[in-house]
């Protein structure tokens, strides 16, 4: 039961982190994801698109009780879009992992969870005991041609944060800045931080970039989505960070 919604009992998720965490919580409640919806594996749902060109027609066709979303990573023109067909959106807020961890029970709550789930309170406990093993300087490509990076205010920065990481774009005026590879180069980083997504960086595409700097190739599904993977997250993303860093 959701607060103002009724029995929620359809749902369409426009975002692969809060697909998860319902398709692990609520099993059976979703009709419709995205196509860049990969967990859990196998998740078997109507495919409505991507994230941000979602088939609005096709959402509606399936006649969801709630749609989930997210300001980043959905477009307001197509949440305005399935409001206008008379849909009800939520759209969450997540830039740190403290506001991650409330939106998820929020979410959660929506879609008729009976209780808080365990994973959610493994995943706090788990950033809760973190003690970074040193503090590293960073760049955090999340794109190249043009090379965009990793700026202020993001679920990301905030993970890295908690595990030692400061990012030398932290301050910088936009969230994912675009900058040339030679200032990249020149900020003289210890680290250069690679996740697979949403660019798939690899040991032979990125790292080649910043020769002499030490590279830390990283699960992106563990850095940048807010879900299950939370549980893990900080033991993998210490591992590779420690392990880049020897």
């Amino acid at each position: 039961m959701s607060a103002g919604r009724g029995t929620v009992r359809r749902v369409v998720s426009l975002v692969p982190s809060l697909t998860e965490a319902v398709a692990v919580t609520a099993p059976g409640l979703l009709v419709g994801a995205t196509d860049w919806c990969a967990h859990p594996v196998d998740l078997d749902v109507a495919r409505i698109g991507g994230t941000k060109n979602p088939d609005v027609r096709a959402i509606t066709a399936l006649r969801p009780d709630l749609v989930l979303a997210n300001e980043e990573e959905n477009r307001a023109a197509d949440l305005a879009e399935l409001r206008a067909a008379g849909l009800d959106v939520l759209v969450t807020e997540i830039r740190t992992l403290d506001q991650g961890l409330r939106e998820l029970e929020r979410v959660l709550a929506a879609c008729g969870a009976p209780r808080r789930p365990r994973w959610l309170d493994e995943a706090e406990a788990a950033w809760a005991a973190i003690v970074p093993e040193g503090e590293y300087t960073a760049v955090v490509p999340i794109w190249r041609r043009p090379w965009m990076v990793v700026g202020r205010d993001t679920f990301a920065g905030d993970l890295l944060a908690r595990l030692g990481v400061r990012n030398l774009y932290a301050g910088h005026p936009d969230r994912y800045p675009r900058l040339p590879l030679d200032e990249l180069r020149a900020a003289a980083p210890d680290l250069v931080v690679l996740p697979d997504e949403p660019y798939r960086f690899t040991r032979d595409d990125g790292p080649e970039a910043f020769p002499g700097t030490a590279a830390a190739l990283v699960d992106g599904r563990h850095l940048t989505w807010y879900g299950p993977s939370l549980v893990e997250a900080p033991r993998v993303l210490a591992r590779a960070l420690r392990a880049a860093h020897r």
